[in-house]
């Protein structure tokens, strides 16, 4: 893949000119600012909420405070309001203690050339960025540094610690919300545009706007991404940190550590958790504080509803049983961890995924497979798309499907179907669940909120609906323009053309990965030249028939017949043939059934001339039936 080469010779380049490789390492994580232990900043709501705002932003998540500050710097009077029990700001980071940042990373700037990743969408982000220790931060010093960006805008009313949030209606368009004070009493307040920049999009959802669940959208509402408490360990001083570095960047439990951040130790995959259907572990991700404490997001919690209260309660207690046995393994697995002990789980769980909106465009993994660009463009990815188990064991569904080089998040996948008045932002924002493993990553959202602040003010400038504006060319282009101004870079690009590109099964490929049959991981090798099995096939069409059940009526699984191995078995056109013929529910031999396909026109004689191996097919073979099957079963088409 070109980056890939990107990479390695920018990696020469480097070493040649450092003499060591340390010095790529470093700088790729830099600290911004001291390690200094900051008290925290008491968040202070107003002390009077008027009657009327610009704006009403909803959630203290990052993409509410990033919305916020935009909105504000637009000239727009904008109140901030949150009804979680929260008495700072920063959400999922800091009361989360999500405290190491997944990046966007931009590899086409010259920056990387001197040893530092840049980052795409920069601005309010950037600004927020510059204020703490690095990629992994100390959560006070996040909590302040938002708070700051905050406290200095002039048209920004702060409301913490209300009971309920109501939106109010209009012909299907929020005008305002009901908000019950902490005091208990209810204020109606109106609005020109509300931002809802709750994790769960609970204000949309409440306002009657649609949304799919976990993974519905794969044909399986009952599964999303585990849950996560983190957990925080105390005495680890600076000694203690060291060792884990040394561990970390000596290839024995890497993959690497810096100065403020860690990961790695593969070795806690073997931990057995009490309930192991409950629980289990992942390689640790650490991020260092600044009191010889750390914070790790490594605890995976299942069969949770994060939407349920009560469900979110048995997390924590789950977690609260798991941790000291967690930590017992820990020490006996890597001494530095000797001296170490528990100090609290994080307030809040960290939640995956929940709601998926559905917004007048659906951003999809095949965008990502593509590096595509979009002409509403509001910012831009290139984090994996990572895809953490619903379950434990192999049959939880992680996976990370693919590594994009850079791909653009449209204002249309924050303007909800259905209901008006309102944004969403962050990861319930309007994308399938293969591209949301990307997407929900926190700097997308804070990009998507500095464009809905912006957003506000064209929408309210033209007299425009958000729907209005979404479909109006020169009014994205007066908004792209503004956040260009404010420190966004929102340029139009192309994208180098990936390798798998140019194969001549790309088309098939592009199919496979939409409905969640094959995965590239973080190379982008889908394997289109190696041979698949019987196995392979079985497993592809279970995937169409959880997507398209009213289709795929019969079980692949039939297919196996005799078959003791059949991951040992070459897929044969045939046995692929009689496999889509079980999971059609057609009535056809082993013998008849390519014949039945061809009578039906479902594979195209162009796919079966370009299969060179009738008795062992490709993976890229397989996907271009696929393709067929699907263009002809469900009209299922790309570009």
């Amino acid at each position: 893949m070109l980056r890939n080469w990107l990479i390695v010779f920018i990696t020469v380049v480097v070493l040649i000119s450092s003499g060591g490789g340390w010095l790529i390492y470093s700088a790729n994580h830099e600290k911004h600012v001291d390690q200094t232990l900051q008290a925290l900043l008491t968040v202070k709501s107003v002390a009077k909420v008027q009657n009327k705002y610009d704006v009403i932003v909803v959630g203290t998540d990052p993409e509410g405070i990033t919305a916020a500050v935009s909105a504000a710097r637009n000239g727009l009077k904008t109140l901030l309001v949150d009804g979680r029990d929260r008495k700072i700001l920063g959400g999922l980071m800091t009361l989360g203690w999500l405290n190491s940042i997944d990046l966007n990373y931009d590899y086409a700037k010259e920056s990387v050339l001197a040893g530092k990743h840049a980052y795409l969408n920069e601005g309010i982000f950037s600004e927020w960025y510059s204020r703490i220790e690095g990629k992994s931060f100390d959560v006070r010093t996040a909590a302040n540094a938002f708070y700051e960006l905050v406290k200095k805008e002039k048209n920004i009313d702060v409301l913490l610690e209300t009971k309920t949030i109501v939106p109010e209606m209009k012909n299907s368009t929020v005008t305002g919300l009901t908000i019950t004070l902490k005091n208990g009493t209810k204020q109606s307040i109106r609005a020109d545009a509300i931002i809802d920049a709750t994790q769960d999009a609970d204000i949309a959802y409440a306002a009657g706007v649609p949304f799919t669940i976990g993974r519905e959208d794969l044909g399986d509402s009952k599964a999303q991404m585990a849950v996560t408490a983190v957990f925080r360990l105390k005495n680890v001083t600076k000694e203690v940190w060291e060792q884990i570095k040394k561990r970390l960047n000596d290839g024995t439990g890497g993959p690497g550590a810096d100065e403020t951040s860690a990961w790695g130790y593969k070795g806690m995959y073997d931990y057995k958790a009490v309930d192991p259907k409950l629980a289990s572990m992942r390689g640790l991700n650490i991020g260092r504080q600044n009191d010889n404490t750390i914070l790790l997001n490594s605890l995976l919690l299942y069969q949770i509803d994060p939407l349920d209260p009560a469900s979110r309660n048995k997390a924590v207690e789950q977690a609260k049983k798991e941790l000291p046995h967690v930590l017992d393994f820990m020490k006996k697995m890597y001494p530095e961890f000797a001296s170490v002990e528990l100090d609290g789980i994080a307030p809040e769980l960290y939640v995956r995924e929940t709601r998926h909106m559905q917004g007048e465009y659906r951003l999809t993994i095949v965008d990502l497979l593509e590096n595509k660009d979009h002409w509403d463009r509001i910012g831009f990815g290139s984090y994996e798309g990572d895809i953490q188990p619903s379950s434990p064991g192999s049959g939880g569904g992680a996976a990370v499907v693919l590594d994009p080089y850079k791909y653009a998040i449209p204002f249309r996948s924050i303007v909800p179907l259905k209901v008006d008045g309102i944004l969403v932002v962050g990861r319930s924002a309007s994308y399938d669940t293969l591209a949301h493993g990307s997407a929900r990553v926190i700097p997308n959202g804070m990009a998507e909120g500095q464009a809905a602040g912006a957003a506000a003010k064209v929408a309210k400038d033209r007299k425009l609906t958000f729907r209005q504006m979404s479909a109006s060319k020169d009014s994205i282009v007066l908004m792209q323009s503004l956040l260009n101004k404010q420190g966004m870079d929102l340029q139009p690009y192309k994208a180098p053309k990936e390798d798998y590109m140019s194969h001549k099964d790309y088309e098939g490929l592009k199919v496979a990965v939409y409905i969640g049959s094959a995965y590239g991981s973080y190379g982008n090798d889908f394997g289109l030249d190696k041979p698949a099995n019987a196995q392979t096939v079985i497993n592809e069409y279970l995937a169409a028939k959880r997507k398209y059940p009213q289709v795929f009526t019969g079980d692949p699984s039939a297919a196996k017949l005799n078959m003791v191995l059949p991951d040992k078995v070459p897929a044969s056109l045939n046995q692929v043939s009689y496999t889509i013929s079980s999971a059609l529910n057609i009535s056809a031999s082993l013998d008849q059934a390519l014949g039945k396909l061809q009578e039906m026109k479902l594979v195209s004689k162009a796919t079966l001339n370009s299969i060179k191996n009738k008795e062992s097919l490709t993976n890229g073979n397989l996907y271009m039936i696929l393709k067929d099957v699907l263009a002809a079963k469900v009209d299922l088409h790309f570009e």
